[in-house]
């Protein structure tokens, strides 16, 4: 009967984690979410603003964690999808292969390195098409090198 009981608090809490997940955790699901669009090198869009590489500074809102440079070179993939490399100095992450999502003039890049540390980075592109505000979450558990991060920053296109 014990087992019964404890049942039922448990599905709750999965259920209720489940709802109210934070939305920067739609990076993470495969496929792409139906109101964002990857460019197509098969279209006028292969062509995209975002191929190059961007760069750019990144601090966090924790006091005590230190702020990180990344570079993040994008090009089309085989199947016309934008991806990027990075490469970043920070204590948690040194590099992630990342998807590249964009709807307008919002980008989403997200992806892990090989021990499963990840990163989630989401911005907007001024008017240029050469400058993304960004904010960015960073997980460095699975590694055991950091916990949880996040902050802001920006990227220039180079």
């Amino acid at each position: 009967m014990n087992g019964k009981i404890l049942l039922l608090p448990s599905l709750l809490l999965v259920l209720t984690a489940a709802t109210i997940a934070p939305p920067c955790l739609h990076a993470f699901r495969f496929g792409i979410p139906k109101n964002q669009e990857t460019f197509n090198s098969g279209t006028s869009q292969g062509s995209s603003p975002l191929k190059g590489t961007w760069s750019g500074s990144f601090f966090s809102r924790y006091s005590n964690v230190p702020g990180f440079t990344m570079t993040v070179v994008i090009n089309a993939n085989s199947s016309g999808h934008l991806v990027g490399d990075s490469s970043l100095n920070s204590v948690c992450l040194k590099g992630a292969k990342l998807q590249v999502t964009v709807n307008g003039s919002k980008v989403v890049l997200a992806g892990s390195d090989q021990e499963g540390d990840s990163l989630t980075v989401h911005g907007t592109l001024d008017s240029t098409g050469t400058l993304m505000q960004a904010s960015y979450i960073l997980n460095g558990s699975p590694s055991g090198r950091c916990e949880t991060d996040d902050g802001t920053g920006n990227l220039s296109k180079r």
